[in-house]
């Protein structure tokens, strides 16, 4: 289990991710972008799946 925040580069194809991330906002209106972003983190948070790292992500992205 990892217990630190992993903030190095990491992303294999970042410039194909920013894509990938533009995309699925594809007409969307403001609100359900939104709802979009807040269930993405929410399926993110729990692969991370621990606390104490998520904390470090809360700080890092303040």
């Amino acid at each position: 289990m990892q217990t630190t925040l992993n903030t190095a580069p990491h992303l294999d194809a970042p410039d194909d991710f920013y894509e990938a991330l533009i995309e699925a906002h594809q007409g969307l209106s403001t609100e359900e972008s939104h709802a979009f972003n807040a269930r993405l983190v929410l399926v993110l948070a729990n692969h991370i799946g621990t606390l104490a790292v998520l904390r470090q992500a809360f700080a890092a992205a303040a």
